[in-house]
């Protein structure tokens, strides 16, 4: 992928900030869902991405938002409160840019209306057609997506969210308001394919999928590129760090499809936003491709998520990926078309900025019960820091030396919160302070400068610094959340440390288990690395997944087998790894193959 320097203004309340750069999970003003068996708890949550380039911008839409997202650049995301909505909130909308026209639909089991805009940054919402013919009992269409074949000029709707039907197909009728062109609503329903977690060993349940349950497959989204029809999918379920996107693909727009091998084409296990399943993939205004995808919280609420994109591409055997390494950490925003030939590179996305406080001695003013401050620098979403909301809570990191500071990300929990609707009283401010001494602080960041930043929610707050800033000991300030505490279980801050990147791994080894879904890899240990990222592909120019994991992490120590079991049947593979730290990445170790 091609480097890219820019200057994109960030547009809040009229006035503009300098953004060139994101973090994962995606900085919005996540809405608030609200569980009456959960004993009245509601939390922020957002899922299922599909984001769409319609009419020179930028919409997002997700699973129970009460509306959706405008943006212009990817960066800066505007909530539109839409004119209309349907009988329920949406999950997992289809939506589809064709013209001056944006059509979106919902997920259901009954028979619902397709909507329609010709001017959706205004939130103008009308309807296309009153209800699509009801399907027989159990089949949907739930998490559909709608595609428009610009070659043929015809339509066509994807779905499925079953660990017991598979995916499902049918050609619409445009003449007919985009019902059904089979007019039996019993027979439209085509199978397109099931999972086959016994052969894909992606497809397994569970934590590292090691769990026997029937894993799900959901979320379609289809994808045309040089006359090859790529239907996506989610598998194997959104409450697990495997979970991830994968394809079929087709010379025919409803089959049949065969298994891409080199699946999945978007996989992020490892680190904080563990998880990138059912999301969508589109081109940005330059023609790149990325794409979306959901990460699991699942701490106040099973589910509770929030929702991430990758750059992606089609390499020059046209296989599809997503690039996901480091894919939690400081990205570039593009301003040019990017070279996707010869698969991503790493470098050219990525910003260099490491993670340079986990785990690091961290101190707060004051501690809710057990929730301690640690929790909120170990890189793990399901453990928090607590204390009561009030301004002038702190939380202090030390980071051993001085460093050189970027970024910042923090990440918020609703803890016992009972806030249902979102309004003005829902918004996020704080300070970051930075010090060489621990004794005298100077501001890095302030986001109580309404005139820069705005006011509005920050579930993920992501602050890159206007400059680069030496500082040893980095503060979070509270100013004011909504609600009853204060939580965050991610306090990330991103730049360089002193000293220089580790060496490049030595002696890897991968073998294939008797389940050659499985791999075990071993290598040396490299001194100093704070964590490795194991690579691995279907030929060794495409090492386009990654597996990040911290090197005291039980998951892959060195010196002792790493199990990966991601692997599809019968497929050769070949494999790398690298260390890092927080100064920098070493080279990539030699590739080894594994058949």
């Amino acid at each position: 992928m091609k480097p890219c320097v820019c200057l994109i203004l960030l547009l809040v309340s009229g006035l503009a900030v300098a953004q060139t750069t994101y973090c994962n999970p995606i900085d919005l003003d996540y809405r608030y869902n609200f569980e009456q068996t959960n004993e009245g708890i509601s939390y922020r949550s957002g899922a299922d991405p599909v984001i769409i380039r319609h009419q020179n911008a930028y919409y997002l839409f997700a699973t129970i938002q009460g509306g959706y997202w405008h943006s212009t650049d990817m960066l800066n995301w505007r909530f539109v409160t839409p004119s209309m909505w349907p009988m329920e909130d949406m999950c997992a909308p289809a939506v589809e840019s064709v013209n001056d026209t944006l059509y979106l639909f919902q997920s259901t089991f009954e028979q619902r209306p397709i909507l329609m805009s010709t001017a959706p940054e205004t939130g103008k919402l009308q309807f296309y057609n009153r209800w699509l013919p009801r399907l027989p009992k159990d089949i949907g269409p739930w998490d559909p997506a709608l595609f428009h074949d610009k070659d043929t000029n015809k339509w066509y709707m994807y779905w499925g969210s079953s660990n017991v039907y598979p995916l499902f197909g049918a050609e619409l009728d445009k003449s007919r308001n985009l019902t059904y062109a089979d007019r039996n609503a019993a027979t439209v329903a085509k199978p397109m394919f099931w999972l086959d977690p016994w052969v894909h060993g992606w497809e397994r349940f569970g934590p590292n999928h090691a769990d026997l349950v029937k894993p799900f497959t959901e979320g379609a989204w289809m994808t045309k590129h040089n006359g090859t029809y790529y239907l996506q999918y989610g598998a194997p379920g959104t409450e697990y760090n495997v979970y991830a996107n994968g394809t079929y693909t087709s010379k025919s727009p409803l089959g049949p499809w065969d298994y891409a091998p080199y699946n999945p084409i978007a996989y992020h296990p490892g680190g904080y936003a563990t998880g990138c399943g059912h999301g969508n993939t589109f081109q940005d205004e330059w023609g790149n491709y990325w794409n979306t995808g959901t990460t699991w919280i699942g701490l106040v609420w099973g589910m509770e998520r929030r929702m991430v994109m990758h750059p992606a591409g089609f390499d020059k055997t046209d296989q599809l990926y997503a690039d996901t390494r480091f894919g939690d950490w400081p990205h570039k925003m593009p301003t040019s078309k990017w070279d996707t030939q010869n698969g991503p590179k790493g470098d050219d996305t990525f910003m260099g900025w490491m993670l340079l406080n986990y785990k690091k001695p961290v101190t707060s003013s004051s501690t809710l019960d057990t929730l301690r401050a640690a929790f909120a620098v170990d890189e793990n979403p399901r453990t928090f820091w607590a204390t009561r909301n009030k301004p002038g809570e702190t939380l202090t990191v030390d980071l051993g030396s001085e460093q050189t500071v970027r970024a910042a990300q923090v990440n918020y929990v609703d803890h016992k919160n009972t806030i249902f609707k979102t309004d003005a009283s829902v918004y996020t401010q704080f300070k970051l302070l930075g010090s060489v001494d621990g004794k005298t602080w100077r501001p890095l960041a302030d986001l109580t400068d309404t005139t820069r930043w705005g006011k509005r929610d920050r579930a993920c707050a992501y602050v890159a610094l206007p400059k680069a800033e030496k500082a040893r000991y980095v503060r979070y300030e509270h100013v004011y959340t909504a609600g009853p505490y204060l939580a965050i279980n991610g306090f990330r801050i991103f730049g360089n440390g002193t000293g220089k990147a580790p060496v490049t791994p030595a002696g890897l080894l991968a073998k294939r288990q008797k389940d050659d879904r499985n791999a075990d890899l071993s290598w040396q240990p490299v001194p100093g690395a704070l964590g490795y990222n194991v690579r691995w592909g279907i030929a060794p120019d495409k090492l386009y997944q990654t597996y990040q994991f911290w090197a005291d992490d039980p998951v892959g120590r060195p010196g002792k087998p790493f199990e990966l079991r991601a692997l599809n049947r019968g497929v050769p593979y070949f494999f790398a790894v690298e260390a890092f730290n927080e100064t920098g990445v070493s080279g990539l170790s030699d590739v080894v193959a594994a058949k």
